[in-house]
């Protein structure tokens, strides 16, 4: 059964087509790569399926869940690493962490209480009680890009 499928996706940015009629069917645990040039189409449709951008034609399924009608529930079922390891680099970790949980739509107070929850699992919370120590927020942005991943996961 397929985690992902596309069919006939289509997206045009004015007079540019991105994608024109994209198919593709990946297999649950089936690694798969996107791979073209610079302007093929591999970060458009990576948005469509990620619910950031909708296509102007076809259909894209998630998890079983179609990406234009159900985008909550597809959302509820993704995660993305993507080249860059934070939404703001200015922000530090806890920032970053309540952004992001406002982004799958806690509540501001429930997005703080779930960045220090997080905090605590990776053993960062040591930084804010220390004398003159950094903060945690100095502490994220000097943590390699696999550690943000891990924070971000």
């Amino acid at each position: 059964m397929p985690v992902i499928e596309v069919h006939g996706l289509r997206k045009r940015y004015g007079d540019t087509a991105a994608l024109t009629g994209v198919d593709l069917s990946v297999g649950a645990g089936t690694l798969c790569a996107v791979l073209g040039p610079n302007g093929a189409g591999k970060t458009t449709l990576v948005r469509i399926l990620t619910t950031l951008l909708r296509a102007d034609a076809g259909t894209a399924r998630v998890g079983g869940h179609d990406v234009a009608r159900h985008p909550e529930r597809v959302r509820a079922h993704i995660g993305l690493a993507g080249q860059h390891t934070a939404v703001d680099e200015v922000l530090g970790g806890r920032q970053n962490l309540v952004l992001f949980g406002r982004l799958r739509r806690l509540s501001p107070a429930r997005a703080r209480l779930r960045a220090e929850e997080l905090l605590h699992r990776f053993g960062l919370t040591a930084a804010d009680v220390a004398l003159r120590r950094p903060t945690l927020d100095e502490v994220f942005l000097r943590l390699t890009a696999g550690s943000r991943q891990e924070v971000h996961q």
